[in-house]
Parts: C-alpha cells; structure tokens; sequence
C-alpha cells in the first residue's frame, strides 16, 4: 500500500442523472413540437390519426438516438450516471421506442386507409411502397428482433455473449430507419432540419465509434496489457494481475469496472464487466473473477502472458459519491471485488468511521480476509464478517445494532442481485435516504 493509491485522479467531466433526464426531456419536447407544427399548417381538417403518427414518427426517431446515446460509453455518462442506471434507462427505453414504432405503423396504416377509403390490407401495401418504407420496415424487424431477445424470459435462455451478438442488429435496423425518416413528411422540405437530424445521428454515431471501437483500440496499443498473474483466492475464485505501461494515463478510479476482453481463442469474443480489486497503480491493475458462468470460467486458468483489450474505465460507484462524514460498505459474495479497493483508498480523518459489512455463505467463501483484516488495522476501519444462512443478519434492526447511525451515512452496496434487492428495503426502512446508497448492478 503506497501514498499514490490515496491520490485522487484530476477532476473531470461528469454529467448529473438529472441534468441528463432534463436535456433528453427538453430535446423530445423540441421534437414533438415540430411536427403538431407540420400537421396543423395544413388548411384541411386534421385527423387524429395523422397527428398521431406524426407524433410517435418523430419520437421514435428521437428515442433511438437517446438510447444508442446512451449505450455509448461516453466517460462523462459513464463516471456520471453509472454503467447500470444507463444500461435500465437503455432497456426502458427500448420499451418505449418498440411502443412508438408499432403505434406510428398502426397509425399510419389506419390514416392512409381512411383518406382513401381502401381496406387496411391494400393501405399496407400502398403504405410499404413509399420511399425507403421497406428499408425501414426490415429496420423495425430487426429492432422488433432485439426487444423480443431482451424479454427477461428470453434473457433467461440466452448467453451474454449470444445476447449482445443480437443486440447489434440494433445498428442495422437504426440505419435501415435513418434515410426513411429524412424522406418522411415532417423533414422533407425543410432542408435545414434535414441537416440538423442527420448531424444529430452523425454525433451520435461517432460517440459509438468513438468510444466503442477507437477509445479501446487506443488503449491496447498504448497500454499493452498483459495476465501477468493468476493467483486462487477460494473455491472457484481467482484474482488475475495484469501488467501495462502508462496506466495512470487510465484515471481509473478504485470502485470503478472495465470490460476486459482476454485474448484467447475461447474468450476473445466476449468482453466481462469486472471491478477492480485493487487500486491501480501506473503499472498494474488487478481483477477478481468468480465462475459464475461458461465466460468466467475459462479465465480460473487463464494463460500468463495473454493479451487483454480493457474499455474503461467505467462506473461511478467512487470515492467522489461520497457526501457524509461516515461511510459504511456492504459486499456479498464477489461483490467484495470493488468494496476491496474502496475499503483501502476511501479518505478517512480523525473522529470519522469506515465500515465494512462482508456477507458470506461460509468462511470458505471469505475472499481477500487476509487483506481486509490488514487494511482495517492499517487504518482503524472495521471489519464485519456476515457468514451462514441467517437471513436475518441484513435486516433492518440487525444493521442499526452494528450501525446505529447508518442513516447518517453514505452507503456502497455491491452484491449478487439477489441479496441487492433483499438488503435494499432494510436499509430504507432504517432511515437511509435513497440518494446515500451507491450501488451498481452488472446483470445484462
């Protein structure tokens, strides 16, 4: 343990969760307006099925732009609003373009029939053969496609690595989408909106290539990563040392995740949000991975010497959260990974309290007790192991016995989602405010 691990990195660019519900809702304000606008400058009565259409046509195309936004792995989104909290409103939102998209088809459909007195079946097909509406038709597929695999029924059935192969049908269906929205009747005309949307969707797009594709290329040929060391820390458990150049160009913070891509002909496809277990250092960087799954369970051996392309840093789950005097961690099982390296670095001055709530089946399942006990009597913290199946030791009473005044602090949770939703409610029922719990969730 060394002074550096205690620096904070240099302050950056972090945008707010609120700051960023209020822009994406002023820019879907901006953009239902415009075409209520179009509809209504035309001197014949106005349907509401037109409206309609007009309506969720733009919004559709808006949305889709917010959620490849926000899937961009923009620094100041991710270190900002979270990995997790982006990856619900993604999915969410998913929901809501589906929506949109079905009811602009439906709507569409249903005006043309009526202004023309056809049958709904003849309207579909006058209706599929303007401009570029079979492109976007196969676009609106392949969307459709993308929401039918994120269904949590299907999800259960799929693989990560199977369900973000699928998921890049997105793209396709998106530029399928794109030229159709230029040529529809809310743009067609006016040329400088033609050119402000497709500017937009150009950002858009360049954020994704950017941070997605170039950032990571970036970073594997200036860091070089490499497995330096694969060291067992209990049953199934492994903590894997990777060595590089340059690291603290990285600003990776302790609490924070990288998606690691291990260079293998068994595991090169899939890249793995996993915390650091460590603080960083300029030369080395330090994960913990449980075999939860086909993916983690290929790297409990994996070679040294391999390379690794790591995005990131990710995740805002930090020392730069924290509000209170106080500060108490809750890790389960190997949620312990990140909770490790903010147990070491936290600040903590005379007449202020760090705690640390370690929750474990058994003692053979302690990963890193021997580190934990050391960072605690290295730094006056304390250290509280959980471990059997007593539910009730996460319970609302059981934790203001251990922490009576849990209400007054900042609070960091990382655990399996199934003990996350448990201890969520005692911590609200104990007093907690919302805001001063700090969590991030890696479920896809």
């Amino acid at each position: 343990m060394t002074a550096r691990h205690l620096i904070s990195p240099p302050p950056e660019m972090r945008v707010s969760p609120r700051g960023l519900l209020a822009v994406i809702g002023l820019g879907a304000l901006a953009v239902a307006w415009w075409p209520v606008v179009v509809v209504f400058r035309v001197p014949a009565p106005v349907e509401a099925t037109v409206l309609l259409a007009h309506l969720c046509g733009m919004l559709a195309g808006y949305a889709v732009v917010v959620l490849l936004g926000l899937m961009s792995r923009t620094p100041a989104l991710e270190r900002g609003v979270g990995a997790d909290v982006l990856a619900r409103w993604h999915a969410r939102g998913g929901r809501i373009v589906i929506g949109l998209i079905l009811v602009h088809a439906a709507a569409v459909v249903l005006a043309w029939a009526q202004s023309r007195q056809e049958s709904t079946l003849l309207a579909l097909w006058h209706v599929l053969r303007l401009p570029w509406l079979m492109a976007a038709t196969i676009g609106t597929v392949s969307l459709l496609a993308v929401g039918a695999a994120s269904a949590r029924a299907a999800r259960r059935r799929l693989s990560y690595e199977s369900w973000h192969t699928l998921h890049l049908l997105t793209y396709a269906g998106v530029a399928l989408s794109f030229v159709h929205q230029l040529a529809g009747p809310d743009l067609t005309g006016h040329r400088w909106l033609q050119i402000c949307w497709a500017l937009l969707y150009t950002y858009v797009f360049a954020l994704v290539l950017l941070h997605r594709v170039l950032t990571p290329l970036r970073q594997a040929t200036r860091h070089r990563l490499r497995v330096a060391a694969v060291v067992p820390e209990g049953p199934g458990v492994v903590s894997i040392a990777v060595d590089g150049r340059h690291l603290s160009e990285l600003r990776a913070e302790p609490g924070q995740f990288f998606r690691w891509r291990f260079l293998t002909p068994d595991t090169w496809r899939s890249a793995h949000p996993f915390s650091l277990s460590a603080p960083p250092t300029d030369n080395r960087l330090r994960l913990t991975v449980k075999a939860l799954g086909q993916g983690s369970a290929h790297l409990q051996d994996i070679p040294v010497g391999t390379w690794i392309g790591a995005e990131g840093p990710y995740g805002a789950m930090t020392a730069a959260r924290r509000t209170r005097r106080n500060v108490l961690l809750i890790a389960g099982g190997v949620g312990i990974t990140p909770m490790r390296a903010l147990f070491e670095t936290l600040p903590v001055r005379p007449g202020q309290d760090l705690t640390l709530l370690y929750r474990a089946r058994g003692p053979e399942d302690l990963v890193f007790s021997h580190e934990l006990e050391q960072i605690a009597h290295w730094r006056g913290a304390r250290l509280l192991y959980l471990v059997g199946a007593d539910h009730d030791c996460l319970s609302a009473p059981a934790l203001l016995r251990v922490v009576p005044d849990l209400a007054h602090r900042d609070v960091y949770l990382c655990a399996a989602p199934r003990m996350s939703d448990a201890v969520r409610a005692p911590l609200r029922d104990a007093g907690l405010p919302a805001e001063y719990l700090h969590e991030e969730r890696f479920a896809f």
